[in-house]
């Protein structure tokens, strides 16, 4: 069986908050804009097009953040940053997506899964000095 990749992208506003999305299925938690790669397609394209299809924004694809193993899925996730450069206002634009929002790091929405919450501290962490993770089963804060 294939390995699954999956990539995120972490958007910030001129405050520095970060952009998270609501989804419309399971616990209708918020997230970083993301998903599962397609065929032929690299981790930064998997970032791009999600961050399109979740909510509508065209975005650049900056530094990589972090890449975290999940053993019970066999797959990796890939964290970028990414620049909204155009300011262009996210709307939810798939339905499985209810909402999305900027959120300041020490304000995060609930209910959110301590990876998601890992994820955005590592990204924003300039020193950090480790980008490869790995992660266990989700926890939720909820």
């Amino acid at each position: 069986m294939p390995k699954l990749i999956g990539a995120a992208a972490i958007i910030l506003d001129s405050e520095d908050k970060v952009l998270l999305v609501k989804h419309s299925y399971g616990k209708n938690n918020w997230d970083l804009p993301g998903g599962k790669a397609e065929e032929d397609e690299s981790a930064q394209e998997t970032a791009k097009r999600e961050v399109h299809e979740e909510v509508g924004l065209e975005v650049g694809i900056g530094q990589l953040t972090g890449i975290y193993y999940d053993p019970n899925y066999d797959m990796h996730h890939f964290v970028f940053l990414a620049n909204n450069d155009a300011n262009q206002i996210p709307q939810p634009s798939s339905p499985e997506i209810l909402e999305c929002r900027f959120f300041s790091r020490d304000e995060l929405p609930k209910p959110i899964s301590d990876f998601t919450c890992k994820r955005i501290e590592d990204a924003l962490n300039h020193e950090r000095q480790h980008f490869f993770h790995t992660v266990g089963p989700r926890q939720w804060i909820e």
